[in-house]
């Protein structure tokens, strides 16, 4: 295997809507080591989970169509790939774990029928066999008496386990990428800490490589190795996790972490925020967007900056009004 699983190369995808064609990932550039965890950080709105739904193109169809740019899993382009290659990596080289569990699982098929499904598809296993091995998929992540759940259906069980199942079905054929998007979202902090101690410990036993999207900067702390953090769209910053939380160099990145409550912060204080929202989809202009949103005027709003490498394997967006790195 070669040292990066997944390589993106100035990734485009846009949304046809009655207004037009809008883009909403706007040159989005990154890598995912192999073995490693890259997190992908920023607010709602800035073009995280459209950036993974791309890699696999599971856009909304007709709407969403990916305008530009290489998506290149194992050295191969999946951009403009047929169906039967997207059917063979989808699941099988490429597990993804959505965001919501309720609205992933069909909620009128067993727990069980749904982790074989995956297995009798890729892994060319009879029904016998999957719903055996889906039994030991669901006693892997943890869930209690998995014999009887695997009889179950969706609604029948927590949030917690849901996730979980939603994990054992993106593990069950061990793939090589993991998408993670947004996995402890619904969940309060106890299990929260519990799914990505799961999904840490699954990683390390299967070798896998994991993309996990989340606006929490302390799962990001915890989990990851490298961190892109995007912003209207684009990426604005990246670097190794240490370096993002040591050394910020693009003044929204320094503004999430400001953001954050922090062991010696006093009771009732009033966090920091970063003033006003993220433009809409149509309305994002050609140069720095994080100065659009501070209300600046000028060049910076005309012409988009450099991507530019400040230290190693630290590469910033070089706004002058947001880095000192012009």
């Amino acid at each position: 295997m070669s040292e990066d699983v997944l390589t993106i190369k100035n990734l485009q995808t846009a949304f046809d809507t009655d207004s037009g064609r809008l883009t909403a990932v706007d040159g989005v550039s990154f890598t995912v080591p192999a073995g490693k965890t890259v997190g992908i950080v920023g607010e709602s709105g800035c073009g995280k989970s459209v950036t993974a739904m791309s890699i696999v193109q599971l856009l909304p169809q007709p709407a969403g169509v990916i305008t530009g740019g290489e998506v290149i899993f194992k050295g191969k382009n999946l951009i403009g790939a047929d169906d039967e290659t997207l059917y063979s990596i989808r699941g099988n080289e490429i597990g993804v774990i959505f965001q919501e569990p309720m609205t992933s699982l069909n909620p009128v098929h067993r727990i069980g029928k749904q982790l074989s499904e995956s297995l009798i598809l890729h892994k060319g296993l009879s029904k016998k066999d999957a719903w055996k091995e889906s039994i030991e998929l669901l006693d892997m992540v943890g869930i209690p008496s998995p014999e009887i759940r695997a009889s179950e259906y969706p609604h029948q069980l927590s949030g917690g386990m849901r996730q979980r199942v939603v994990i054992a079905i993106a593990l069950a054929c061990k793939p090589d990428l993991i998408i993670a998007d947004e996995p402890t979202t619904a969940l309060d902090v106890t299990v929260q800490a519990q799914i990505l101690d799961l999904l840490n410990k699954l990683q390390k036993e299967n070798g896998s490589s994991v993309i996990l999207i989340t606006h929490d900067l302390g799962v990001i702390a915890e989990t990851c190795d490298e961190v892109v953090v995007m912003y209207a769209g684009r990426v604005v910053e990246q670097a190794p996790v240490i370096n993002i939380f040591k050394n910020p160099q693009h003044a929204y990145t320094k503004g999430l972490l400001a953001s954050m409550t922090k062991l010696d912060t006093p009771r009732k204080s009033i966090l920091q925020t970063i003033p006003n929202m993220v433009a809409g989809i149509a309305d994002f202009v050609c140069g720095c967007r994080f100065c659009q949103r501070m209300k600046r005027e000028g060049e910076t709003l005309k012409v988009r900056p450099e991507f530019k490498e400040v230290a190693t394997d630290h590469w910033v967006e070089a706004c002058p009004e947001c880095t000192d790195h012009a």
